[in-house]
């Protein structure tokens, strides 16, 4: 199972564009990938919310479309080449919905093939399930999932003081968080001093 998470210009799947693609191979948690590259020219520079995703990356619309980077393609070029090397070839993300299909819209731009599987693992999904086993309820606010990552981290005890966003660690804290959820044990060691709540293990 492939831990991914991806970093982009704003929340527009066909109008904005992906700048940095974390992922990690659960089965070998040393076996990673990270990388950065330069959104498109036509990638959209300014539409409601898009002040906030800066904010949230830490990044400015000039490091976001540097020259020198490579493109936005052959960075993911480069990333389906490391997935077609893992042997299970599923993703684990925090909401597939958005990282799964931006790369799936950005493919079919660039006439690549997707070397992943069309099913993935939901940690959203996990975590309100474990949730509802232990309060008997989900946890809703204003009438949707209140279930983000913010939650879900303290649900396994885990607090992320960080204040910008980066693909890897976003990686990390889901890998974290879904084996605490499922299997009751830390799986990386920067995250080893946080106890897991008993009701986990």
């Amino acid at each position: 199972m492939i831990v991914l998470d991806i970093e982009t210009r704003g929340a527009d799947k066909v109008e904005c564009g992906i700048w940095q693609i974390g992922a990690i191979d659960l089965d070998n948690p040393k076996n990673y990938f990270l990388e950065e590259g330069r959104i498109d020219e036509e990638d959209i520079i300014s539409v409601a919310g898009e002040k906030s995703a800066l904010e949230v990356i830490g990044k400015n619309e000039e490091y976001l479309r540097n020259p020198k980077k490579q493109s936005q393609e052959q960075l993911l070029n480069n990333f389906f080449k490391w997935v077609e090397k893992q042997l299970i070839k599923n993703f684990l993300c925090q909401n597939p919905q958005f990282d799964v299909a931006f790369l799936d819209i950005k493919a079919k731009k660039y006439k690549l093939k997707v070397p992943f599987h069309y099913r993935s693992f939901d940690l959203h999904s996990i975590a309100q399930t474990k949730y509802f086993e232990l309060n008997k309820k989900f946890l809703i606010k204003e009438n949707h999932s209140d279930m983000g990552l913010t939650n879900i981290l303290k649900l396994c005890g885990i607090e992320d003081n960080r204040k910008a966003h980066n693909a890897l660690e976003d990686c990390k804290l889901t890998g974290e968080c879904f084996s605490r959820l499922v299997y009751g044990k830390n799986m990386f060691k920067e995250y080893s001093m946080l106890k897991i709540p008993n009701y986990l293990t």
